[in-house]
Parts: structure tokens; C-alpha cells; sequence
């Protein structure tokens, strides 16, 4: 395996971890007495696997020479 593929791989699975808590968000979130600490939480990591998608994003891109 390759690079480019365990970087696929990677980022599939950052993807469905970030898809996986914005289900959880949004399931504690609708609650009547939701937990907002643990709704934060939740939203900071969702940010920083969003910052490490990106990340992998880029080492995927072919590097443009203008």
C-alpha cells in the first residue's frame, strides 16, 4: 500500500468520525436538559478533525507551481 492510498484511508476515516459527532451534537442538542459541556467538547474535536482533514487534503493536491 502506498502513500497515496493510506492517505485515502485516512481521510475516509477522519470523514465518517466527523459525520459520527455531528450525529452526536445534534443528538444532545435536541435533549431537554442537553449537556452542553459535553456538547462542546464534542465540537472541539469536530474542529480539530476538520483542521486534520484539511490537512490531509493538501498532501493529497499536487503541489501547482504558478
Amino acid at each position: 500500500m502506498n502513500e497515496q492510498e493510506k492517505l485515502l484511508e485516512l481521510l475516509a476515516a477522519l470523514k465518517a468520525e466527523h459525520r459520527d459527532l455531528d450525529d452526536a451534537i445534534h443528538a444532545l442538542s435536541i435533549r431537554a436538559v442537553p449537556d452542553m459541556l459535553q456538547v462542546q467538547r464534542l465540537k472541539k474535536r469536530k474542529l480539530q478533525l476538520r483542521d486534520e482533514i484539511m490537512r490531509v487534503e493538501s498532501k493529497l493536491l499536487p503541489d501547482i507551481i504558478a
